[in-house]
């Protein structure tokens, strides 16, 4: 299986804030749904307290999503510790083939980012990343034919993002070159 990353932040760089993290494993060379969902809100003031960012840009932005969007992004509900964070992301991806984000200059590396500020490894080898972003533009991007109500809530947008990697592999007849476990 694969898995798809989609972060929210406070920030487009580096060192922004994680709100939340959702991810899914999917098999990009089949029709089946995404499963096995990870989803969690991220302990703001320990970020901030390590010196992550919080750009007020991208806070403006939040200011203008629809209210249920920035309620979910922006509440201190169910907030979960960084270190449940690391712990939770590393026993997701065991056993996974690829790591797959939108554009992986944002979510693979604020990610990394921060674990190298927690000390911990990086739980993936820089060969396993995959762009969607990238593959989305070698033909329509697939997302605009889907229904995208929760656009902009981590899980919703990585479910989206894997099915649409699913139906452009499908629409580019893209084989897997070797057996997959």
């Amino acid at each position: 299986m694969d898995i798809m990353i989609d972060l929210e932040t406070l920030g487009t760089k580096y060192d922004a804030v994680v709100l939340s993290i959702g991810a899914v494993k999917f098999d990009p060379y089949s029709n089946a749904e995404p499963s096995q969902a990870f989803y969690m809100k991220l302990n703001v003031d320990e970020q901030v307290a390590l010196g992550r960012e919080i750009h007020p840009d991208t806070v403006a932005w939040w200011s203008q999503q629809k209210p249920e969007v920035r309620e979910e992004a922006l509440s201190d509900d169910n907030r979960e510790s960084l270190e449940a964070f690391t712990k939770g992301l590393n026993k997701f991806l065991v056993g996974c083939n690829d790591i797959w984000a939108h554009g992986p200059a944002f979510d693979i590396v604020i990610i990394e980012d921060l674990y190298r500020q927690l000390g911990k490894p990086i739980p993936w080898q820089f060969w396993q990343i995959r762009d969607s972003r990238t593959l989305f533009n070698l033909t329509i991007d697939p997302r605009k034919s889907m229904n995208m109500g929760d656009a902009h809530n981590a899980l919703a947008d990585c479910i989206y993002q894997a099915k649409g990697v699913q139906q452009v592999f499908k629409q580019l007849s893209i084989k897997p070159k070797f057996e997959r476990k």
